[in-house]
């Protein structure tokens, strides 16, 4: 998998405002920006991405993906810094 496929899986299960994705086929990372996480902590933020991705995180396609995810105005901020 590339890191342009991975963006376009949690691009079609998830609205976002901004995403990135950069890894090595196994190991990835990535920025979410999306308005679905208003309101939610964390662990419900990551919940939301890892449904994206369904069969790819049980199987081990995707074995290990560390995520900053933020809400429009959070990455606003960050940008403003």
């Amino acid at each position: 998998m590339t890191p342009q496929e991975l963006q376009t899986i949690i691009a079609s299960g998830l609205a976002c405002e901004h995403l990135e994705v950069s890894g090595d086929g196994r190991h990835w990372s990535a920025v979410i920006v999306s308005p679905a996480f208003e309101g939610k902590r964390l662990i419900a933020r990551h919940q939301q991405v890892y449904a994206t991705l369904g069969e790819r995180i049980r199987t081990d396609e995707v074995h290990a993906l560390s995520m900053k995810t933020l809400t429009p105005a959070e990455w606003a901020a960050q940008q403003a810094r």
